[in-house]
């Protein structure tokens, strides 16, 4: 995600702060996927819909995320804001979807959805490839205005 570094929203974050809280959200879903709790499940998309919708107060995960950074002095390293806001969003759908395979019933589903979160979750955690973020970049160039 650090190629781009032309801010298209005017907001930076800190990129090092959403690796670290997509680990715990990645933990989470594996938890989720073992012991098939639905409080595990209801917890992330209430997390999501805090970290998305109410920006003012922290989550749960981003306080913990905040935490964690402080412990290991992991500095800051500031991207454009509005990628990983739509990141976010597709954080949000997976963590839905996992929500209706549950209610499915349907375990090989829920594995599905699951490994393709986690597949997009750990190329951001282990390389900084946030593929959210490179759809929003495309986007932008197709839609300058999209989400202002």
């Amino acid at each position: 995600m650090s190629n781009a570094s032309c801010p298209l929203s005017f907001k930076q974050v800190d990129e090092n702060l959403f690796r670290i809280n997509a680990l715990f959200v990645s933990l989470l879903v594996l938890v989720f996927l073992y012991t098939q709790m639905l409080s595990v499940i209801l917890f992330l998309v209430f997390d999501f819909v805090i970290k998305l919708f109410f920006e003012q107060y922290p989550s749960p995960l981003t306080f913990l995320s905040r935490s964690v950074k402080k412990i290991f002095h992991i500095k800051d390293f500031l991207i454009d804001g509005g990628a990983k806001r739509l990141a976010g969003f597709f954080g949000l759908f997976f963590m839905l979807l996992l929500l209706g395979t549950y209610f499915l019933h349907s375990l090989p589903l829920s594995l599905i959805v699951a490994a393709l979160y986690l597949l997009c979750s750990s190329l951001d955690i282990l390389f900084g490839f946030c593929i959210g973020c490179k759809i929003y970049f495309i986007i932008k160039k197709i839609y300058p205005d999209f989400m202002k």
